[in-house]
């Protein structure tokens, strides 16, 4: 889900995109296949080759095909077989060998056609958990961009896992009367299991946004949010969650509030340089009762033209093979000429291509705040 040419996947599509052979290649394979193991048995004077290469193809379509032609698949495989070993039987053969074998091979078809309609079930079940998923997705992470009459919000988002369509980072802008907020938060741990403290986290967003006047209290919310769903997962016997979280307040005048609970501070990209602001970082939200200090504001410039970038630590903690970590601020300094629109896929392609096949890396979410422009 990114505001950029690429487009992700909607479940039924990432499922879709394995389908089913048609008809005519499941004929033509099965009979290419039994014309290749006949030539085979031809050529080495024995009927071995049916009976080593054609007991495969029930348990191969059985994996790839529809019930149905599985089931096409395993009746030709019973009747070529049933031919070789006993209409093609030399006078005095051992008959009781044949038969058990014909039983074998029949038996093998049955159950590769129950294991083609048990793979069919649970390919339903998980296109059904997956369009669920997406389903809970657009509720809790608005698509991208956002625009608000403070700022223009674009970004990407990417799990780890294509298939696993939420993962542990969150993010939101609102339009409040105190003007615009912007979090960007990463729930410990990954996928459904994080789920409750995202919606617990979000909902409480949205609402206290528009509530609270001062970031100090809306963090308090957020807060209080995490330590209820906390509660209810303490009875229900899930596991407690904290949630890092930087929240920013952007308004007309030219500097910016910022609360950081425990988060990746943000960097700011202005005419060609790049710098991080000083942001006095807390703990994260649901911990507030162990900090010895209570909730602290930072202010910093962001002037017209500025680009704020705020991100999760799946950028920020991505590594080589090497144990590497990717240099950030390195590398978005190399990017400057780019617009807020692409610089935030360039980073994640970036990062990506960083941590290679053997590196390391986790869920992404990178964000780039611009001041709207004023009529």
């Amino acid at each position: 889900m990114a505001a950029d040419s690429r487009r992700r996947k909607r479940p039924d599509e990432v499922l879709d995109a394995i389908e089913p052979p048609g008809n005519a290649e499941v004929v033509v394979g099965a009979l290419t296949a039994t014309l290749l193991v006949e030539i085979l048995s031809a050529l080495s004077g024995t009927e071995v080759w049916i009976l080593a290469l054609l007991v495969f193809l029930p348990s191969t379509a059985s994996a790839l095909c529809t019930v149905r032609q599985t089931g096409f698949v395993a009746a030709w495989t019973t009747v070529i077989v049933t031919i070789t070993t006993v209409l093609r039987a030399p006078a005095g053969g051992h008959w009781l060998d044949r038969t058990l074998l014909v039983l074998f091979t029949l038996a093998l078809c049955v159950t590769s056609v129950y294991a083609c309609h048990r793979r069919i079930r649970r390919e339903a079940e998980m296109l059904r958990l997956r369009s669920t998923a997406a389903a809970m997705q657009r509720h809790i992470l608005h698509p991208l961009p956002l625009l608000t009459e403070d700022v223009l919000v674009n970004g990407v988002y990417e799990p780890l896992q294509e298939d696993r369509l939420v993962g542990g980072d969150i993010y939101d802008v609102v339009d409040s009367p105190f003007g615009t907020r912007v979090l960007i938060g990463d729930v410990q741990g990954k996928g459904l299991a994080a789920v409750g403290a995202a919606f617990a986290v979000i909902g409480a967003f949205r609402e206290a946004a528009h509530r609270e006047p001062t970031l100090t209290a809306l963090v308090d919310a957020l807060d209080a949010s995490v330590v209820r769903h906390n509660s209810y997962a303490a009875h229900t016997g899930d596991d407690e969650r904290f949630v890092t979280a930087l929240i920013i307040g952007v308004d007309v005048d030219t500097e910016v509030q910022a609360v950081n609970c425990g988060h990746v501070p943000p960097y700011v990209v202005h005419e060609g340089a790049v710098a991080q602001p000083p942001v006095e970082t807390g703990v994260p939200l649901g911990l507030a009762e162990l900090a010895d200090e209570p909730t602290t504001v930072s202010w910093f410039d962001f002037p017209e033209g500025a680009t704020l970038l705020l991100s999760t630590d799946g950028l920020t903690e991505t590594r080589a093979a090497d144990g590497t970590f990717y240099p950030v601020e390195e590398r978005l300094a190399k990017q400057l000429d780019l617009s807020p629109t692409a610089l935030p896929q360039t980073l994640y392609e970036d990062a990506r291509a960083f941590a290679g096949e053997g590196g390391q890396h986790d869920d992404i979410a990178v964000l780039t705040v611009r001041r709207s422009p004023r009529v």
